[in-house]
């Protein structure tokens, strides 16, 4: 099993696209401002497109596929360049299928029993979504006991307002989130406003 270090920034935007011409200067304004690691989700037609055209003009990222739901997508942003893929949550196909890869998958978790499945698959690593309905950082610290040596990535929910209270976490290592890159900036290519919002995200980095 592959694995992806998400502790070089703790906040991962999370990315919907709806034309890969908007793909490259996005990621080029989020590397710029500080955030390489993007995701970007399967939920438009063009998704594979914009992962293909990050991964080639934009090396500085470190791109990834969300919403990856079966072993077809997986094969898909594999073929795409994808450096990871993130699952809102997983069967054990897609862990069978991610384990005949070289891509790293963070799985979705919501309960214990789903984070004792991952473990038998290997994984240690886990995507909390969704983090706020789910029962956001109260049941995160809840699951620290149990599973003392299990890290979380939580979506869902999560702003620059609340994500300070996910990363003071010993068991959060990053958040992921779409505040820095709100959809009517991504369509209008205002590179300027996401690029001041991706820069708020540094005061994160701090961690205590």
């Amino acid at each position: 099993m592959n694995h992806l270090d998400f502790t070089a920034c703790p906040v991962v935007p999370v990315i919907r696209i709806d034309s890969a011409e908007q793909a490259v200067g996005l990621a080029r304004t989020l590397v710029d401002a500080g955030l390489p690691t993007i995701e970007i989700t399967l939920r438009t037609p063009v998704a594979c497109s914009a992962i293909e055209r990050i991964v080639a003009e934009v090396p500085a990222a470190v791109v990834g596929a969300g919403t990856v739901l079966n072993a077809e997508d997986l094969r898909r942003v594999v073929a795409a360049g994808a450096r990871f893929a993130i699952a809102p949550g997983c069967t054990d196909a897609l862990y069978r299928a991610a384990a005949q890869t070289s891509l790293a998958l963070l799985p979705g978790v919501a309960t214990a029993s789903e984070i004792m499945r991952g473990l038998e698959y290997g994984h240690q690593t886990f995507k909390f979504f969704p983090a706020e309905p789910a029962g956001g950082s109260a049941l995160l610290k809840a699951w620290a006991g149990p599973f003392a040596n299990v890290r979380f990535i939580p979506t869902g929910g999560i702003t620059i307002a609340n994500a300070p209270k996910y990363l003071a976490l010993p068991n959060v290592i990053a958040v992921g989130g779409s505040w820095m890159a709100p959809q009517d900036a991504v369509v209008a290519g205002d590179w300027p406003r996401i690029a001041q919002l991706a820069r708020s995200c540094q005061t994160l980095n701090n961690r205590a």
